[in-house]
């Protein structure tokens, strides 16, 4: 097992597990102190000032890592066509972080189907201006053929596992060895269940015998609070 970025979306901390985060000041401090990572979600939603993405860096301790969700602007609604500028903008925007920006999440919409050449130039453009870590979350079932996961290797981005899987294939890592993304949105109620034990206790052996070098796994069913108490359960599994 390498090294395990553990987290959720969002550092909101429920008051059940309040008492899990101790401390005084923003809660993203305190989340920091327990958990070593979060997925940022809000990215994918509009660009933010560079004096937030300073004050995330300045809450957070050295090895702490954020994973952040690239705009839909190009994910959905250009559906990854053009990518040029609108990927120099999100990279300026967030380069204030600097090591704290540990992996780019790209997903794309369940509409989304693999078109060959677009794909090829998305993955092109994006390498010839981002070296890091990629994860790639795509909820078309054209996304998971043979010719794509080849695709994914060349370009040394790997392939989100979900759950519940959007579509069924999304259960097993492909593309870049490296990385391993696991994203848990709560089952059977999405974004909203919590996981039982036995579920925690499947997801830690899988972080275990990995031979990634990096495993990230972020807990987004946020809707009822339950993220963070999984995300505590995980962390005390692994040990």
């Amino acid at each position: 097992m390498g090294r395990v970025f553990l987290g959720t979306a969002g550092w909101s901390i429920p008051r059940a597990n309040a008492e899990a985060f101790p401390g005084a000041g923003h809660a993203l401090g305190r989340y920091a102190a327990v958990l070593p990572a979060v997925e940022i979600n809000t990215t994918f939603y509009r660009r933010h000032r560079e004096s937030t993405f300073v004050r995330w860096r300045e809450l957070v301790p050295p090895d702490f890592r954020f994973a952040l969700k690239l705009s839909r602007a190009l994910t959905h609604d250009a559906e990854l066509a053009a990518p040029h500028r609108a990927l120099r903008e999100f990279f300026a925007d967030c380069a204030p972080l600097g090591d704290r920006f540990g992996v780019l999440l790209v997903q794309l919409a369940g509409s989304h189907a693999y078109a060959p050449r677009r794909a090829t130039a998305f993955f092109s453009a994006l390498r010839a201006q981002y070296d890091g870590p990629v994860a790639f979350e795509p909820r078309h079932a054209s996304w998971y053929a043979p010719p794509v996961t080849a695709l994914l290797v060349r370009a040394r981005i790997a392939r989100v596992v979900a759950d519940p899987p959007r579509p069924a294939a999304a259960t097993e890592p492909a593309g870049a060895a490296d990385v391993l993304y696991l994203r848990l949105h709560g089952s059977p109620r999405t974004y909203s269940s919590a996981y039982d034990d036995a579920r925690l206790a499947t997801i830690a052996a899988q972080i275990q015998r990995t031979t990634a070098a990096t495993t990230w796994c972020m807990f987004d069913n946020t809707a009822s609070g339950a993220a963070a108490g999984d995300a505590l359960k995980l962390q005390a599994l692994l040990g």
